[in-house]
């Protein structure tokens, strides 16, 4: 595989695995807001810092869309890493 393909699947896995990851993330959060309310965070966090303060509910929520992101990230670089390896194989 030419270095310029390995830079665009690179895009392809930050791109689409954060942007999936992340909308599962925010539904993940949209399930929390129904079940439990605001539960036991003091505050909602939605200024500034304090939305990305995993202490208070936003910040909780946008700390799980990172998670979510990153996760979906690995899923797609194994899921491209064993397609090549079949792709190559057959050919």
């Amino acid at each position: 595989m030419s270095t310029k393909k390995k830079s665009l699947s690179i895009w392809l896995i930050l791109v689409s695995g954060m942007l999936t990851g992340m909308g599962n993330g925010s539904v993940f959060g949209a399930t929390l807001m129904c079940l439990m309310g605001r539960g036991g965070f003091s505050n909602w966090g939605g200024f500034a810092w304090t939305a990305y303060d995993p202490s208070t509910f936003t910040g909780f929520i946008d700390q799980a869309m990172i998670v979510f992101g990153i996760a979906f990230c690995g899923i797609l670089y194994v899921g491209l890493n064993r397609h090549y390896k079949l792709e190559s194989g057959a050919a």
